[in-house]
């Protein structure tokens, strides 16, 4: 839309529209959490969380930051789809305090019981599916409604979680389910603002080859790209599974490759879309790869190409994008957040380096700090322009809000 989507009012600029809090609040949390992380893993930190220290891990970095980046891009897109006021104000701060109460709730999940901490924690995704699923119902955008079955996919992935957390000792399905989501909800919106941003950007800055429209292609792939992860979520070591995977990161790579990626080398901002997208065909590989011959190729290999190069990645490019956007500045990525995309990619890869060698801590180590700087990164180069008021005077090449 040409304007905000926003109702004047009596509170802090960061309680205006939806990614201000909970990029800031998701970007803060996962580099804070990953310091705690590691001293877990090796036994010198002990928490007061039920849940063993690699399920936390995970559980916090996918219900804990995925749900917030999530939330906060989905609060910001629905008034663009629907024409309708963004939620805001104390709306959005009880989602916010609702979010956060679920991040104590697990971290304190075994003083005050698992069963209490997990409907704390399960009633934040809840109530953003519902949040939305009004909004874009009451906007009549029935086209976009689509976009709430990961969610609801995710918020069930955290219910399984737990139960599996509390009845089996250890999460399984319940990651997979989660980390599925996560990757379809990518492939959906993704395959809408990649090749648009793309396009838009070489038909003004490098007009030439343009990256082809979405097509029954696109949608055969995000089909059979979930099928394969639904297959991996249950079967995980199945030749059906194994099979499935691979021929859907074929698909997703042909995909990649029609959205002309390789003509946005000028341009940061767009090729790290690209470059997090490419983490999802090889994340599809490796946990097909890891189903075959799980000898060479191990579990966690897949599923660090997906949580840390295509989640972390992907999450990154549209929080510096859309905060630029949103609060009126020129879509420009200085050395600094050249420096914040350059981090997670080198986290990714660094962690699929140490899921093939766990003899070289280094890897790990490696990967953990440059996870911590590009988060951290983010935070401060983009928490000033979350917390204060949208540019009055829009800046050449700033997006529409």
């Amino acid at each position: 839309m040409a304007i905000p989507r926003v109702r004047p009012g009596n509170y802090p600029a960061v309680l205006s529209y939806g990614f201000r809090p909970f990029f800031l609040l998701g970007s803060l949390y996962a580099g804070i959490t990953i310091l705690f992380w590691l001293p877990m893993l090796y036994g010198r930190l002990e928490t007061a969380s039920a849940l063993v220290p690699v399920d936390w891990h995970i559980h916090e970095m996918l219900f804990g930051y995925l749900a917030a980046i999530v939330t906060g891009f989905l609060l910001t897109a629905i008034p663009n789809w629907t024409g309708r006021l963004t939620v805001q104000g104390l709306p959005l701060l009880a989602l916010v305090l609702l979010w956060l109460a679920g991040r104590l709730a697990v971290f304190f999940s075994a003083d005050i019981g698992w069963l209490a901490a997990a409907m704390i924690d399960s009633a934040f995704l809840l109530a953003v599916a519902v949040a939305a699923a009004i909004e874009i119902i009451a906007g009549r955008n029935w086209r976009n409604l689509k976009v709430l079955a990961p969610v609801a996919v995710l918020f069930a992935a955290n219910v399984v979680f737990h139960l599996e957390a509390h009845y089996q000792g250890v999460a399984d399905v319940g990651r997979r389910l989660g980390i599925g989501a996560g990757i379809v909800l990518i492939m959906i919106i993704g395959g809408r603002i990649i090749p648009s941003f793309t396009r838009n950007w070489l038909v003004r800055e490098n007009p030439g080859r343009l990256p082809i429209p979405f097509s029954r292609f696109d949608v055969a792939t995000i089909g059979l790209s979930g099928l394969a992860l639904l297959a991996w979520v249950c079967l995980p070591e199945h030749l059906i599974a194994a099979t499935m995977l691979l021929v859907a990161a074929l698909f997703n790579t042909v995909r990649l490759v029609r959205w002309a990626g390789d003509r946005t080398l000028r341009d940061p901002l767009v090729l790290i879309l690209h470059v997090a997208y490419t983490f999802v065909p090889l994340g599809l590989a490796l946990a097909g790869l890891a189903a075959l011959l799980p000898q060479a190729v191990p579990p966690a290999a897949g599923l660090h190409a997906f949580g840390i190069g295509a989640i972390g990645a992907m999450t990154l490019a549209v929080m510096a994008r859309a905060t630029l956007g949103h609060t009126g500045r020129e879509l420009h990525a200085g050395a600094g957040s050249c420096l914040v995309f350059a981090a997670i990619v080198v986290s990714g890869l660094m962690r699929i380096a140490a899921a093939f060698l766990p003899g070289v801590p280094a890897l790990l180590h490696g990967s953990a700090a440059a996870w911590t700087v590009a988060f951290g990164g983010y935070a401060l180069l983009y928490g000033g322009m979350l917390l204060r008021p949208r540019l009055r005077v829009r800046q050449p090449n700033a997006a529409p809000s």
